[in-house]
């Protein structure tokens, strides 16, 4: 078996990414929700440190991982609704870019490549961290959990984005820390980096996700792609 952390050049003219945990870090945001839940009742608040890995999953990580609380729960509709209320309400206190990433993000359009981001994020919650993230003027494209009628790991959103961009499937790479961005990006047709640097989620042994290879920091996504698009 090769070794996928040895880069190879792609012939891709376009980079897709997921948000939060590869370009963005909010952990500590989506942790202040949770917190935010648990003060409710009446529970001490936990550290972004010990949900972190959670975060990619969203009010449903988040709030297993914090509360014990399952998706099927019969608690589970009142509290998630609590959560995301309280995220709408803080989503741009703490998040900001990993380190790496704008720098990667500006060689990228002045190389020519296109680039855009998709993410499970709906459109509510999407909005306003790329905004304050200053990507909203940036991006190619931008596709939300709810801008398709299936969310990841379908391809559905990715197909979109492509689209969007102008660019057959096979012209892209998909970069994300979860292993349903991996198997998205296989679903439709494109390569997949899996970013270790991220939260890497439940299913965090990403040496054995089947992507077409793993990058330990966003600066090493340009090891992956041709010098520059013609």
């Amino acid at each position: 078996m090769s070794d996928r952390t040895v880069p190879r050049r792609l012939p891709v003219t376009a980079v897709l990414f997921d948000l939060d945990g590869t370009l963005a870090d909010s952990a500590g945001d989506l942790a202040g929700a949770l917190n935010c839940v648990r003060a409710d009742a009446g529970l001490p608040p936990v550290a972004v440190e010990a949900v972190r890995a959670h975060a990619s999953s969203g009010a449903r990580g988040m709030l297993h991982a914090g509360m014990g609380i399952a998706s099927d729960d019969p608690r589970y509709p009142s509290l998630r609704d609590a959560f995301l209320d309280h995220y709408a309400a803080r989503l741009d206190q703490t998040t900001h870019l990993f380190e790496g990433v704008d720098a990667m993000l500006l060689h990228l359009t002045t190389h020519g490549f296109r680039w855009g981001i998709v993410t499970n994020k709906h459109t509510r919650f999407t909005g306003p961290v790329t905004a304050a993230l200053a990507l909203v003027e940036r991006a190619g494209v931008i596709v939300s959990g709810d801008t398709t009628p299936h969310a990841k790991p379908h391809p559905a959103p990715l197909l979109h984005a492509a689209a969007a961009l102008q660019c057959a499937p096979a012209q892209c790479v998909y970069v994300g820390d979860d292993l349903r961005d991996i198997e998205a990006g296989i679903a439709a047709g494109m390569a997949t980096l899996a970013a270790a640097y991220g939260y890497v989620g439940p299913h965090g042994d990403y040496a054995n996700w089947p992507a077409t290879g793993v990058i330990a920091q966003p600066a090493d996504v340009l090891h992956w792609l041709p010098e520059r698009v013609a």
